[in-house]
């Protein structure tokens, strides 16, 4: 009978918890650092290699009631390889980015996983293209100053420590080649957050 009264206490008592750490408004911020990898589909003539890029920027977390919005701000590094009969072109864009991203969030004690999305702002700042060859102007990207995309992605939260996985489909439409190509940028990006301080 003690037991079944303790357990009972316990269960209740945990279940408090939970529920304030649910309910109860919060504030986050924190830094985040990770690796990207860019997808540039192409079409007729031009054959895009991927490669890894970078992230490196700032997030904050506003919660309540279980579900959270997390704008963010980091610079981000894209590169590209297009190769055509004529030559290679090798791109690399950095940008500014800023997600605004709403979404739920679950558990307590420290331990909990998050998934959200919501649209990306993406600024250029630098536009760096090599060609292999004269010829290979044809595979240049006429990439903008500012685009636009969509993230959904999830992350698991381990104390101050977070994990985020995320893909990002651009919307905007980018052309490339003296055709009149297009193409939208794809981004898929795994990211470690820490956390510097909560309210």
């Amino acid at each position: 009978m003690k037991k079944s009264i303790l357990l009972s206490l316990s269960i209740f008592l945990l279940s408090i918890g939970v529920s304030k750490a649910q309910v109860i408004p919060s504030f986050s911020f924190g830094l985040k650092g990770g690796l990207n990898y860019s997808t540039f589909p192409s079409n007729g003539i031009f054959n895009n290699d991927n490669k890894a890029g970078y992230q490196a920027g700032a997030w904050a977390r506003i919660g309540g009631l279980g579900f959270i919005f997390q704008p963010e701000l980091y610079v981000t590094g894209k590169n590209v390889t297009v190769n055509t009969n004529d030559g290679t072109a090798k791109a690399n864009f950095t940008s500014v980015d800023v997600p605004l991203l709403l979404g739920a969030k679950v558990g307590a004690l420290g331990l909990g996983g998050r998934f959200y999305g919501g649209p990306v702002l993406s600024f250029t700042v630098n536009r760096d293209q090599s060609l292999s060859s004269a010829a290979a102007q044809a595979a240049t990207l006429k990439y903008k100053d500012a685009n636009y995309a969509i993230q959904v992605g999830a992350g698991v939260d381990i104390s101050s420590l977070s994990i985020d996985l995320r893909y990002e489909g651009g919307l905007n439409k980018i052309a490339y080649g003296n055709d009149n190509s297009h193409t939208r940028v794809s981004l898929f990006s795994l990211a470690v957050a820490y956390k510097l301080f909560s309210l």
